[in-house]
C-alpha cells in the first residue's frame, strides 16, 4: 500500500507543512531525547523516548503531505515509516508498534512495564531514526530545512 492509497482509506487527511512546523517538531524531539536521560523511573524514561520516535515519524508523515485521522492515529503514524522510508525499514515500524503498546501499559495500565534496559534500547533507536529522518528531509524536501546555522 501506499500513503496515497491509505488516504483513499480515509485513514489519512491531507496536510500542507512548512519549515516551522517540522522545526517545532524536531525541537519535541530534541526536548524528549534529552528529557529521556534524566533521573526519572524507566516507565517515564521510555514513554518520553517513545513520544520523541512518534515525533520524528509525523515528521516524516507531515513531510510527505498527509497526518494521520483521529482513529488509530499512533498506530498508522508508525506503520507509514517504511511507506516512506523504504521497506527495509518494516521492522522498525514493527519495533515502533511493541513500544506504542509497552507505553500505553505504563501511561494507563501499571508502573514498572518497562526496564532501564528498554529505555536506553529506544533511546539510541530514537537517535538513530533521528539521523536517518533529518537525512531524509535533506534528501527528500530540502525546501523544508532550515539554514543550517539555525537548525537543532
Amino acid at each position: 500500500m501506499s500513503l496515497r492509497q491509505w488516504a483513499s482509506n480515509g485513514w489519512l487527511r491531507p496536510h500542507e507543512t512548512s519549515p516551522k512546523e517540522i522545526q517545532d517538531l524536531l525541537a519535541i524531539v530534541k526536548r524528549d531525547l534529552a528529557d529521556a536521560t534524566g533521573d526519572i523511573s524507566a516507565d517515564w524514561q521510555f514513554g518520553i523516548a517513545y513520544n520523541a520516535a512518534l515525533k520524528l515519524c509525523t515528521v516524516l508523515m507531515h513531510a510527505s503531505g498527509y497526518r494521520p485521522e483521529k482513529t488509530l492515529q499512533h498506530y498508522r503514524t508508525l506503520q507509514a515509516l517504511p511507506l516512506i522510508l523504504g521497506a527495509e525499514r518494516k521492522a522498525d515500524a514493527d519495533y515502533l508498534d511493541a513500544c506504542r503498546i509497552k507505553r500505553n501499559t505504563v501511561e494507563y495500565d501499571y508502573a514498572g512495564a518497562a526496564t532501564r534496559k528498554d529505555a536506553k534500547e529506544l533511546i539510541e533507536f530514537t537517535l538513530e531514526l533521528r539521523e536517518a529522518v533529518i537525512a531524509w528531509l535533506e534528501r527528500e524536501h530540502i525546501e523544508l530545512t532550515l539554514p543550517e546555522d539555525k537548525q537543532l
